[in-house]
């Protein structure tokens, strides 16, 4: 990507990574490519989220699959910001793919 657009989104693009907070940079950088990229990844690490905490429902196997699978997305969270921060467009891994997918 182009240093310029990267400049332009890298402000919010982190947002992207803190659940409901991804709506600012979309809304604020909504033609900026950078931001897209990861608020796309937010997306699905949101979901993966919201499906995890839909598993705590089910008993001892849904607490335990819960909890390995919540501390890996902190985990995903984390090297998210990261990478926003530190103007990478890399793919997170394992959900990476699918965020590609994604059409904003």
């Amino acid at each position: 990507m182009d240093k310029k657009v990267i400049d332009e989104g890298k402000g919010l693009a982190w947002l992207s990574y803190l659940g409901l907070l991804l709506l600012i940079p979309l809304l604020v950088n909504k033609d900026n490519e950078y931001s897209k990229f990861h608020v796309k990844q937010g997306l699905v690490l949101l979901i993966c989220g919201i499906i995890t905490r839909i598993l705590w429902i089910i008993p001892v196997i849904g607490w335990v699959v819960g909890m390995v699978v919540g501390i890996f997305l902190l985990v995903l969270m984390i090297i998210g910001i990261v990478n926003a921060l530190n103007e990478k467009t890399e793919p997170l891994p394992v959900i990476g793919k699918y965020a590609e997918k994604i059409k904003i």
